[in-house]
């Protein structure tokens, strides 16, 4: 689950809840998101976003962010409980009370298909979620996923293999 954050044209802050996205490129994230979002519209502005993962212990505030639209309360971050800093690479806010965030700036978006395209120009992750080695720790971060056909989100979990050299066995 992916909270996008951005600024409204008067500098207030709105962020939404995007379960449809990831990474598409080594620096891009593409997320569809329809054009009648107020996060779209605000996007478009400031060729700018911030893509924070959704965790298990701020799950309330990010459904919160997902059902509540922009177009109709202004203040959504504040009922979510929560408060941002601007980041220093882009011109989008960042969600204190979310560990990590894909800091971006818009590189394309068609209305048509509802695609947005972001370059990722930084990476920032509270230093709660990190391991003894510096990296993003999965199970630190406890990030959640969309599970559409129960209408549920779960907890990602341990780890099961190893990417790039588990299939080598059959090699």
């Amino acid at each position: 689950v992916l909270i996008l954050a951005t600024y409204g044209e008067d500098g207030t802050p709105d962020a939404m809840n995007a379960a449809w996205g990831g990474i598409s490129e080594s620096n891009e994230i593409s997320m569809c998101i329809s054009a009648g979002h107020k996060t779209t519209a605000n996007v478009l502005a400031r060729k700018a976003f911030t893509v924070s993962m959704a965790t298990a212990s701020q799950l309330v505030a990010c459904d919160y962010v997902g059902i509540a639209s922009g177009n109709e309360v202004s203040n959504k971050l504040e009922q979510a409980g929560w408060h941002t800093t601007h980041s220093e690479f882009v011109d989008a806010p960042l969600i204190d009370e979310l560990p990590m965030a894909l800091e971006c700036k818009l590189v394309s978006y068609d209305p048509e298909s509802c695609r947005l395209v972001g370059k990722i120009v930084n990476v920032s992750a509270d230093e709660s979620v990190l391991d003894a080695d510096g990296k993003i720790d999965p199970d630190k971060l406890e990030p959640i996923t969309f599970d559409p056909i129960h209408a549920a989100y779960r907890k990602l979990g341990e780890k099961v293999g190893n990417a790039f050299q588990d299939g080598k066995k059959l090699m």
